[in-house]
């Protein structure tokens, strides 16, 4: 219940937050009046009013004090987001190239300006995560299928027994140093690593199943990287991986808007030597594909909690990312077929590396934060 209340709050919060960067043009459904006598000045920069909105700054002419007035403005952000949401969505989906072409040509008051819906389905994708994560999560690490447990427990126990093993042969070479070369040494150094290893993650595995709260789930090992902040980090993520996986969570909410300066000079890249595209262009192209991105994992998620065989799903995010990045690159640059497909090969390995880099950034800033 706690979690449906908080995933309510953060769509709330991202149709706010989306409408605050959303230019309010195109949005006026006739002049009512009667809101005050002619000749009435604006209650916020002191114009006269000619009309139902001030001409200077904006505001309405008709400022409510109710509760209700409250209530209207909050029904009107969630849910209308001023109708352009229902011509964007739409087009985002079935024709982005035109979507992307149109917008950069200048059709900016029909639709959802790229940053308001990518802040919008940002906050979306995260309540999904959160209203689901915790069935999700019980699901990815329970199974309930019998003899599960066992399993574990007699995988661990070969492990020991081949550690014990191996262990041994290292005391033996401790004793009589010259029957063992040097790289014989090494040899049973990692096996007896990996074997440890192994025998840790089904310890952990096992733990899990049983539903323990207890032991270290994630380990990033012991090794140290000379910087000190960093071996912290690390040794904080093996005592409390909970709290890690909060931090990276909260931060890849709080910087996704990271992703856009960091795809941009790889779009420019495609069209180095095309002069008529710019910068803002291929920033208008990136944001637009990234909240298309978010909203597909958000029905991913969804047919993955409703029942949805997982074959289809995993078909469905390596089928469609490629086919939407194709018809919004031939529809945005107007492109020939041969054309738009190098460059959607291209624009994959591009957004592995950003995704990757990404990624990278977040465990650093949360393992040194």
């Amino acid at each position: 219940m706690t979690g449906d209340i908080g995933a309510a709050a953060d769509i709330a919060t991202g149709s706010f937050v989306g409408r605050a960067f959303e230019p309010s043009a195109g949005e006026a459904h006739g002049v009512r009046t009667g809101h005050g006598p002619d000749g009435a000045l604006c209650l916020n920069c002191g114009t006269r009013l000619l009309g139902e909105h001030c001409h200077a700054c904006g505001q309405s002419a008709h400022v409510h004090r109710s509760l209700g007035g409250i209530g209207h403005e909050i029904a009107h952000g969630v849910f209308h987001f001023e109708g352009k949401i229902w011509r964007t969505l739409p087009l985002l989906v079935l024709h982005p190239g035109a979507l992307t072409r149109r917008y950069v040509n200048g059709e900016r008051a029909r639709f959802v300006s790229p940053l308001a819906l990518f802040l919008f389905t940002v906050f979306l994708m995260f309540a999904t995560i959160g209203a689901v994560g915790g069935e999700m999560t019980k699901d990815f690490i329970r199974d309930q299928r019998t003899g599960k447990t066992s399993d574990y427990a007699r995988e661990a126990a070969r492990a020991r027994l081949a550690l014990t093993k191996v262990e041994a042969q290292q005391e033996v070479a401790k004793r009589e140093p010259a029957n063992l070369s040097g790289e014989q040494l090494a040899t049973l150094d990692r096996q007896a690593s990996a074997l440890r290893t192994t025998v840790r993650a089904l310890g952990v595995a096992a733990d899990m199943q049983n539903g323990a709260a207890y032991g270290t789930v994630v380990d990033l090992g012991d090794f140290k990287t000379g910087w000190e902040r960093l071996d912290h980090g690390i040794a904080k993520a093996n005592g409390n991986p909970g709290l890690m996986f909060y931090k990276l969570q909260t931060s890849a909410y709080k910087y996704s808007w990271g992703l856009i300066p960091l795809s941009v000079p790889f779009m420019a890249l495609l069209f180095v030597w095309r002069r008529r595209h710019h910068l803002y262009d291929h920033a208008i192209f990136v944001t637009y594909s990234l909240a298309f991105m978010m909203l597909l994992t958000i029905v991913l998620i969804i047919a993955g909690v409703i029942g949805v065989a997982e074959g289809w799903i995993v078909m469905a995010a390596m089928c469609v990312p490629p086919v939407h990045m194709f018809a919004q690159l031939r529809g945005a640059y107007e492109l020939r077929k041969w054309s738009a497909a190098w460059r959607t090969v291209a624009l994959l390995t591009f957004a592995f590396t950003v995704l990757l880099a990404f990624i990278v950034l977040l465990l650093l800033h949360g393992l040194t934060d």
